[in-house]
């Protein structure tokens, strides 16, 4: 029986794992945290477990509530519906609805109409190909004008990639609007957000439980330190100086740049590929609240001064029992990899990212916070460049049975768990073809 090896034990690695079992193969997944998930897992925030990053479900996100639905969960979620607040100029505003986005002070009335006739038209686009050699910003203020775009859609873009918007293609923002559209496109024609009850945290343990049911064996605290083919065949994972392992096929599910030292056998071209694609990482911030905050689950925010990108309040989704009443505030920051604010320590971000709080909500003290935490991750999603998809590295390596799975290959999409799946399911009939030829 072939024996597979995934390397990441994330909802990547555990869709491939479960898959590969299912067409009986031997499968182990590798980890190197104490726990399954990756970006989805979940950690504990004062007396309160819930996800270490915020994560919705949609209506329309088909492959997760496949999933969900073959590990006993579909009878678990839960459904919101949510409204949306926007931060510009010093102020905040609510738009929840046509009328408020009407009533919106920033912008006049012939850009509201170009701002709505941009969100419509991208989201009736199906061919997103020739997006792809458009830079965004461009694109949105061919359809938006120059006033909606400088107001709105550039601090946006700013405060989502940083500089790297300039070398964004609009098949970013396209995507962005397609997901937020899927959901309308189900026939309820209003936003509604789904979650399962006990967050992540329940998700991962019983998919866990499913996968190790099914036969797959689960290493945790395994951290890959190398893999290299072997002479007779297959390949060798180096997890230390004594323990190795053998396997006829492997997956990474690794960021890209950091598989090419993992994979010392790749060729140079290889390497360089995976290298060069450009990736954005997150700082966020976990505020636990003694209350809810305000009844928006998104406020977008728009002005340079705050130093996070948005504030998603997840209170305003969930039912209070699955906090015990308290408010759950993220505070994300994107920025590159390199950016020296993952090198900031916790209490100075505590300090700039609570003190804008206070300054966008003049009732907010720091007396209100149960907890602060703060999760780092350099690698979360690669920069959807011009002309991404023709130049992204194939999932099957030069080295035999060696195979790459991960985020970057995302390239009609947003990164989110329902296009990882997606990605998953994609993937698991190449990775068996090839095994077989």
């Amino acid at each position: 029986m072939e024996h597979w090896g995934i390397v990441g034990g994330g909802m990547l690695g555990m869709t491939l794992a479960h898959r590969l079992r299912q067409q009986g193969r031997r499968v182990t997944l590798l980890e190197a945290a104490p726990n399954l998930g990756g970006l989805a897992s979940a950690w504990s925030l004062g007396d309160v477990v819930w996800d270490r990053h915020y994560h919705v479900i949609l209506l329309s996100d088909a492959y997760l509530r496949g999933v969900l639905a073959e590990i006993g969960l579909d009878g678990e979620v839960r459904w919101s519906e949510t409204k949306t607040g926007f931060y510009v100029d010093g102020s905040l505003h609510s738009m929840s609805n046509a009328l408020e986005f009407l009533r919106f002070p920033p912008l006049g009335l012939v850009e509201k109409l170009r701002l709505a006739a941009t969100i419509l038209w991208a989201s009736r686009i199906r061919d997103w190909k020739p997006l792809e050699r458009v830079p965004v910003a461009e694109w949105l203020e061919r359809w938006s004008g120059r006033g909606t775009c400088e107001k709105i859609w550039l601090p946006l873009l700013r405060a989502k990639l940083g500089d790297c918007y300039t070398r964004t293609s609009a098949a970013f923002i396209w995507a962005t609007i397609d997901r937020m559209y899927a959901a309308r496109r189900t026939g309820l024609k209003k936003e509604m957000f789904g979650y399962v009850a006990g967050g992540y945290a329940r998700i991962l343990e019983r998919f866990g439980e499913a996968l190790a049911e099914a036969g797959v064996a689960i290493e945790l605290e395994s951290p890959a330190r190398g893999i290299e083919p072997l002479a007779g065949g297959g390949l060798e994972v180096r997890f230390g100086k004594d323990r190795r392992e053998r396997f006829d096929g492997v997956v990474v599910t690794l960021p890209a740049p950091l598989v090419p030292a993992l994979c010392p056998a790749l060729s140079d071209s290889e390497a360089a590929a995976l290298r060069g694609l450009e990736y954005v990482g997150v700082v966020c911030a976990s505020v636990l609240l003694d209350a809810p905050l305000t009844p928006y689950y998104v406020t977008n925010v728009t002005d340079a001064w705050v130093p996070f990108t948005a504030v998603i309040e997840t209170s305003a989704l969930v039912d209070p029992d699955q906090l015990g009443g308290r408010g759950l505030v993220y505070l994300p920051r994107y920025a590159s990899p390199g950016d020296p604010v993952f090198d900031e320590p916790d209490a100075a971000l505590r300090e700039r990212f609570l003190g804008a709080l206070a300054r966008m909500h003049p009732g907010f003290t720091e007396s209100r916070v149960r907890a602060f935490q703060v999760s780092r991750a350099r690698h979360v999603f690669a920069l959807s460049t011009l002309g991404y998809s023709d130049t992204l590295p194939p999932s099957e390596t030069s080295v035999p049975g060696l195979h790459v799975v991960n985020s970057s290959q995302i390239v009609n999409g947003t990164l989110n768990v329902n296009e990882t799946v997606q990605l998953a399911e994609r993937a698991w009939p190449r990775l068996l073809g090839s095994a077989g030829a």
